[in-house]
């Protein structure tokens, strides 16, 4: 979205919509009856006050960097994943699975494992590559069809699979799971885990792909200009498919981050998780880069988090988060318009 923004413009169009959510997010507080600083204070104590909330945080936060990048990732390179939920989710239940139906060593039982989350979500992002590359079925409806028969299926494969026509699976064992009893000390008893190592690394991985590899250049040219790409002499659909199945893996990953860490079980899943929907929000206000996707997750975390706390402090409903963050990404989704103002206001200043 940010392409032609200069770079400037790039860092203080996300900066301005968080300030100008969280303002206007501050005036729907005193139009309600409430104490806007009372509520932010609240929030912020909510995430960042104590070594639990900071934990819990930073583990809201690892979820959100793979959606984000899942998101980004097929954004940078022309395609709209609004699949990253049901990628999300089938990687999370093939994670569990994996860990549930295989006793190894922990130094390959959990890698396998989270490479079997990585490996689901790519396949079920194959689908929707593949329609879209072969006979131009756009992606958009694919993939939000695509969410619902995630949903369901993963559902029934708890139910009646993995587990005994239970709610929910057997925890994972310890060699498959990614909990880390120093995190859960150093945070009194948070569910932190090792997967914020992962998140970052992940991210580290999207840059390097995209900017400093042919590959990278390639899908990113494809998603420019399909027609000057195909007379360059790349492979169009090749390209298209590859971009599609790296976006699912990296949605996958952050199902098993739920699987074998947050959690550590599968379980029945009534609606969607919301995870892979947020992404979007985190790829948009994060400008599709990946430093600006881990600030975004960071956001995101601090709000959903202080969203559980504040009602308890000062009496605000969490429904103003949701808000907060609505208002946002409406004003991220207007950076043209910001853009705009921004260049009358350095004109003016000339």
């Amino acid at each position: 979205m940010f392409n032609q923004f200069s770079r400037w413009q790039k860092i203080l169009i996300p900066v301005i919509s968080v300030l100008l959510g969280l303002l206007v997010g501050a005036i729907v507080m005193v139009a309600s009856g409430y104490n806007p600083i009372e509520g932010y204070a609240a929030l912020v104590a909510g995430s960042l006050g104590e070594g639990f909330y900071i934990g819990e945080t930073i583990r809201q936060i690892t979820p959100y960097i793979f959606a984000g990048l899942a998101v980004a990732f097929a954004f940078r390179t022309g395609l709209f994943n609004i699949g990253v939920e049901g990628q999300l989710l089938v990687g999370w239940i093939a994670s569990v699975w994996v860990g549930l139906a295989f006793d190894l060593p922990k130094i390959i039982h959990l890698p396998v494992a989270i490479l079997a989350g990585a490996v689901a979500g790519a396949l079920w992002a194959f689908v929707p590559g593949l329609l879209k590359a072969k006979l131009r079925v756009h992606e958009v409806i694919v993939t939000i069809m695509m969410n619902y028969i995630a949903l369901h299926l993963c559902n029934y494969l708890v139910r009646y699979v993995i587990s005994d026509e239970q709610n929910t699976t057997d925890r994972v064992p310890e060699s498959a799971s990614l909990k880390s009893p120093f995190f859960e000390t150093l945070t009194e008893f948070s569910t932190m885990h090792y997967g914020i190592f992962l998140a970052l690394a992940a991210a580290i991985i999207y840059f390097i792909v995209l900017e400093k590899t042919t590959t990278g250049f390639e899908l990113r040219s494809v998603g420019f200009n399909q027609h000057a790409s195909e007379y360059a002499g790349m492979n169009v659909n090749r390209n298209i498919i590859l971009s599609m199945v790296i976006s699912g893996a990296f949605a996958g990953l952050g199902g098993a981050m739920e699987g074998l860490g947050t959690f550590g079980y599968g379980f029945i899943h009534g609606a969607f998780s919301g995870v892979g929907f947020d992404g979007i929000a985190v790829a948009l206000l994060g400008g599709n880069v990946a430093i600006g996707v881990i600030l975004a997750a960071s956001l995101f975390g601090i709000l959903k988090q202080g969203a559980l706390i504040m009602p308890l402090q000062s009496g605000v409903p969490t429904e103003l988060v949701e808000i907060v963050i609505a208002i946002i990404i409406f004003f991220v989704a207007s950076s043209y318009i910001i853009a705009y103002l921004l260049q009358r206001f350095k004109k003016g200043a000339k």
